[in-house]
């Protein structure tokens, strides 16, 4: 087989387009990436199998459920051997709060982004962290007061114009 699929900028719109409304109708999909319904269909259907489009899912307005809070928390590790992030990677992932964790250069290891009820939740999520022995040296952490601007959608026909 020839490998991964080949993008071409029907291909990168469609994406573009799903990721900003997962429900919509293919005949509507169809008429903005300029392509009558069977073979847009066709590309969705392709794209799906090869993996570019991983799953669908609905956008939670968590405001209208509760108050809740967001915080960025940059943590550094003691020792960075592979078995250290193995060792951290392996709890972090475990707890539902947590809805980012990234790896990042600088003066940190990781940056993570949580979600709790409130600072009491988040308070006690880092001090059990911090009594486990997986290897967290200091934490720094950010609590999100407003976020003026959030996007879901990536800006998928900057980032790859075809």
């Amino acid at each position: 087989m020839g490998g991964p699929m080949k993008l071409d900028r029907i291909d990168v719109k469609i994406l573009y387009e799903l990721q900003k409304n997962g429900r919509i109708t293919n005949v509507e999909l169809a008429e903005l990436v300029n392509l009558s319904p069977s073979p847009c269909l066709i590309r969705v259907k392709k794209l799906q199998a090869e993996g570019y489009i991983e799953s669908y899912s609905a956008q939670i307005n968590i405001r209208k459920l509760g108050p809740t809070l967001m915080v960025f928390t940059e943590i550094t590790l003691k020792n960075h051997r592979h078995a250290d992030f193995a060792r951290f990677i392996a709890v972090i992932e475990k707890i539902a709060q947590v809805i980012e964790c990234h790896l990042i250069s600088g003066g940190y290891d990781y940056l993570l982004k949580f979600v709790t009820s409130g600072i009491e939740e988040y308070q006690t999520i880092m001090e059990r962290l911090s009594d486990m022995d997986i290897g967290i040296d200091k934490y720094f952490s950010f609590v999100v007061l407003k976020s003026p601007i959030v996007k879901n959608h990536l800006p998928l026909t900057k980032l790859f114009p075809l």
